[in-house]
């Protein structure tokens, strides 16, 4: 019956873009220990400023045309697909040589509001080119079940970008500068065959009704992307205007360290949408609560175990200068649990249509975040950015669950989806446990026996837990 399972070509697909999704997010972790000690503090601040900056900024060069509209696109023009897909890489280039022009005008004044160089803001217009091509032809890919080619491509493409990086830092003074110009070399080696591919297909560089049609699509959603990045972003930039350079690196290092929980995030999130969305499609929606709570738990377990081994990982991921970064981790953890729930709400508001009310949600929570950022990183350090994020999370979470309760109760006659009560409990739960955690970094023995402790009452309820698991890995393959 397992071989049977696997047999299928969409469910091996689905395997193996997960795969791909995984090899993505942690090749920039596994690496992580080598550049925190080829880079000093200063320099891993100014990269990851960079980053952030290169995250803003790619919202607004290329008005996220890779995200839902292209998707959506190639379904809904399905029968001339090739010329959609031509044409759609021929907007992205515009966008970039716009933007690029719009750049050249005054140079320098751009230079100082960002704070890169030339050379750095020439190879963020590169980098969001190639991002924004490559994730045009793999959603192509993902939306055909063709695996093997995005598999051999990232495979590929994920042990070269290393080789380079480190290649560049090692032999050059501008370690910054290098890693960035390394990066941007290997996106103009790798992405230029992928939009030769859609050309040739589709013979399409200008189209007024597809443009059009992406550019109407998507517009109206950047002020709800632009929130979001500025949400992810905005910290380590403030940091390192209102501190230094120094701090921004040692907070980037704790907030990398606690996104890793983001990539259990991401899997459950594919891994129940199509369902959620198949259940409200059916007037179902009283299927799903508990399926829900199973991942707040999973999430919650999963945070617990990053929290409470934060001082392990940040000491093996960088040198002993990094080591504050810990007391930021179980802040940024169970912001990223709380990314997931808002992720969860949102799906009733996504489906009826209502995304407005997201995108005003996610606006208000970027904006308190620079507000609070502004006012206590000058007083508390980089410290408070953990927390003002949190908070922002939270809100943002918050906010969605209300508006979902309100929808649902106005859909479905007054009826009330999930159990608030639950939620709070679970929630209460990790961060009370994290709190716990944050107070033990300086009695390791008492942590490492509250770590054993947690451990044996899971394995107590492991076969509980172990159904959870497989009930929610088999919903995304059940019979419709």
């Amino acid at each position: 019956m397992m071989l049977n399972f696997l047999k299928s070509k969409e469910i091996k697909a689905t395997i193996f873009f997960f795969l791909c999704l995984l090899i993505q997010k942690s090749i920039g972790i596994i690496t992580t220990p080598i550049f925190t000690r080829l880079l000093s503090e200063d320099e891993y601040g100014q990269y990851n400023v960079f980053n952030s900056w290169l995250g803003i900024l790619g919202v607004i060069i290329s008005l996220r045309l890779s995200y839902g509209v292209y998707s959506q696109g190639i379904i809904k023009f399905s029968e001339d697909k090739d010329r959609y897909s031509s044409s759609t890489q021929g907007l992205n280039i515009a966008l970039i040589l716009f933007w690029t022009a719009i750049y050249f005008i005054t140079p320098n004044f751009w230079n100082k509001v960002l704070g890169l160089t030339t050379i750095q803001v020439l190879a963020i217009f590169v980098l969001v080119w190639g991002t924004s091509a490559f994730e045009f032809w793999a959603c192509e890919k993902r939306a055909s079940y063709s695996y093997k080619p995005l598999v051999i491509y990232i495979l590929v493409f994920s042990i070269v970008k290393p080789v380079f990086e480190i290649l560049f830092v090692v032999y050059s003074k501008d370690k910054v500068t290098a890693r960035i110009l390394a990066i941007a070399l290997v996106e103009l080696l790798f992405v230029p065959i992928l939009c030769i591919i859609h050309f040739v297909r589709g013979k399409l560089f200008f189209s007024a009704n597809y443009w059009k049609y992406s550019v109407l699509f998507n517009l109206p959603l950047i002020p709800h992307y632009l929130s979001q990045t500025v949400l992810n972003n905005s910290d380590r930039i403030m940091i390192e205007r209102l501190e230094n350079e120094a701090s921004a690196g040692i907070y980037s290092l704790g907030y990398s360290v606690a996104t890793l929980s983001l990539l259990i995030s991401i899997a459950l999130s594919q891994s129940i949408t199509p369902w959620i969305f198949t259940k409200i499609k059916e007037n179902k929606v009283s299927e799903i609560p508990q399926i829900v709570y199973l991942t707040f738990i999973l999430m919650s377990i999963v945070s617990f175990f990053l929290i409470a081994f934060a001082p392990e990982i940040v000491r093996f991921f960088a040198p002993k200068s990094y080591h504050d970064a810990i007391w930021i981790i179980p802040s940024v953890t169970i912001g990223v649990y709380f990314i997931y729930c808002y992720d969860i709400f949102s799906k009733f508001a996504f489906y009826f249509e209502k995304t407005v009310f997201v995108m005003v949600f996610s606006v208000v929570s970027s904006l308190l975040n620079i507000l609070l950022n502004y006012l206590f990183i000058p007083k508390y350090g980089y410290y408070a950015a953990a927390y003002t994020t949190l908070l922002c999370y939270f809100l943002y979470a918050a906010l969605n669950y209300c508006f979902m309760v309100y929808l649902t109760r106005k859909k479905y006659g007054g009826m009330r989806v999930f159990d608030t009560k639950k939620i709070v409990v679970i929630t209460s739960i990790l961060m009370a446990v994290g709190a716990v955690c944050l107070i033990l970094y300086k009695h390791t023995l008492l942590r490492y026996f509250s770590i054993v402790f947690t451990g044996f009452l899971l394995l107590l309820f492991w076969k509980k837990l172990y159904a959870s698991i497989q009930t929610i890995l088999r919903i995304k393959f059940s019979p419709k």
